[in-house]
């Protein structure tokens, strides 16, 4: 298994991407949020996006000329139409726009329809914290997920994400989809010829549990604690695709759909803390010590709270590298030699 430093990924997925079509400074942001997941460890949004990227490009799903413009805008609102522009492109216009309106107006909210796959909804949340404010970001996606008791696909793993400034601490940054699972983290088994996965993670196409990766691959994956992941998935589907006025539900394409534009929804909503609670950061650091210094149950030596899990494993992968699975660093050269790219540069 390859490993590789964060730094000869992010410059040569950015060729990469540049190679496809894409212009540089987008080329650079897309790289950039992918790298940054991988390091995380949230491994399902990193660069084992980057192949599927590039098919989309390829098959012309979707436009990367395109950065799309707002369709509304009254006060502290936004609808923004992304013109099946990149993801990561049309959510940092999005982005910028609703910490714009939180400083003007205390919460800004933007929500883009027509867009596409746009990484880690963190990576959006965190840059809102950076600003000291509160973000929020939720998006619909495809509708591999039956509501509770079917059998059939209508919602998508529809995250929710919360990111939040603080004082003494680490961010504190949650980021969870409405699934068991992410949905990545089925196909990169698929692609890593993984043969299982974990119970409840997904059901084969007639509704049954499942732990083949095949069957979990051409089937659903399983709603977060039953009714109540299915009742936030819907939640989640109306902040996004009903309010924005775009693709809901069967609507929308996918990732790994040629022939169809994904038509994803986004919703991005920032809030300026320091308009309501001028101590949030003292407060907030102060609510984290109280969770931390629980006693850890039997079998565990400490009590974690959101985020630390990941910034542990960038801390390590910053300094040893990132390791991609032999059936990932296949699809990327297969991917990157589309556009005459090789793994040069990639591998010391």
């Amino acid at each position: 298994m390859p490993v590789v430093t964060a730094a000869r990924l992010r410059e040569w997925s950015q060729r990469v991407l540049q190679a496809a079509g894409v212009r540089e400074q987008d080329a650079q942001l897309v790289a950039n949020s992918l790298v940054a997941a991988s390091l995380r460890g949230v491994d399902s949004h990193g660069f084992h996006l980057l192949p599927h990227y590039l098919d989309q490009i390829a098959a012309g799903d979707v436009d990367p000329a395109q950065t799309g413009s707002i369709a509304t805008e009254s006060g502290a609102c936004i609808v923004y139409d992304g013109c099946n522009g990149l993801g990561q492109v049309v959510a940092d216009i999005c982005c910028g726009h609703a910490i714009r309106l939180a400083r003007e107006f205390g919460l800004g909210m933007v929500t883009a329809r027509e867009s596409n796959h746009f990484g880690t909804a963190a990576w959006w949340a965190m840059k809102m914290a950076a600003q000291g404010q509160i973000g929020l970001v939720f998006c619909n996606a495809s509708p591999i997920v039956a509501p509770w008791q079917g059998k059939e696909g209508r919602f998508g793993t529809n995250p929710i994400c919360m990111a939040v400034p603080v004082g003494k601490h680490e961010p504190w940054l949650l980021d969870m989809a409405t699934t068991t699972v992410a949905a990545n983290r089925i196909f990169k088994a698929h692609t890593n010829h993984e043969p299982t996965i974990p119970a409840g993670w997904a059901m084969d196409k007639e509704g049954n549990a499942t732990t083949d990766t095949e069957a979990a691959y051409s089937g659903l994956l399983m709603p977060l604690g039953g009714y109540k992941g299915s009742g936030l998935a819907m939640m989640v589907e109306i902040l996004c695709g009903v309010i924005s006025g775009g693709a809901m539900s069967t609507q929308l394409g996918g990732l790994r759909v040629r022939g169809k534009k994904f038509r994803a929804s986004q919703t991005f909503i920032a809030i300026d803390v320091l308009r309501m609670q001028p101590e949030f950061r003292e407060r907030i650091d102060w609510l984290i010590d109280q969770v931390k210094s629980t006693a850890p149950a039997s079998g565990f030596n400490e009590v974690l709270v959101a985020n630390e899990p990941e910034l542990r494993t960038e801390r390590v992968r910053l300094k040893s590298g990132i390791p991609i699975p032999d059936g990932t660093y296949e699809a990327l050269l297969n991917a990157a030699a589309r556009f005459g790219m090789d793994d040069s540069g990639l591998r010391g």
